[in-house]
């Protein structure tokens, strides 16, 4: 059965068969800033169980690093780093078709983390946008 996913528009979609190396939420700074986030989903994968429809723009972030996004609506999708995730593709897991069924496993980056992020839990919630009902 495979894992499947898009990006907000579904111009770009994207298709993996077989078991996630890892999936893990990243607390780095680069992620950060890159996503608008606190914190970033990402569920690897082998890059040859992944099969990619539409085309996906690409960033270089880094000497070796690249982020792939969806150019129509902005999606971040995906990270490559061959120095560092060799034939690894990282996928943001946000855009899976069903997020429940993928929990993710760990945390890293944590040195990075926010201060605030621990407590999150402790928050007032609210089941729609506040104000628009409960």
């Amino acid at each position: 059965m495979a894992t499947t996913g898009r990006c907000h528009c579904g111009a770009v979609s994207w298709s993996a068969e077989g078991p996630c190396e890892h999936h893990a939420l990243c607390h780095c700074s680069d992620c950060r800033r890159w996503s608008g986030a606190p914190m970033v989903g990402w569920i690897a994968f082998k890059a040859d169980q992944v099969t990619v429809t539409g085309t996906p723009a690409v960033y270089r972030s880094s000497e070796h690093g690249a982020r792939e996004f969806c150019g129509a609506c902005g999606t971040g999708l995906f990270y490559r780093n061959e120095a560092f995730l060799p034939g690894l593709i990282d996928i943001h897991s946000g855009t899976l078709d069903d997020p429940e069924s993928e929990p993710p496993g760990a945390q890293i980056m944590v040195k990075d983390r926010l201060s605030w992020t621990p407590t999150m839990t402790n928050l007032p919630e609210f089941s729609t946008y506040p104000g628009l009902g409960e």
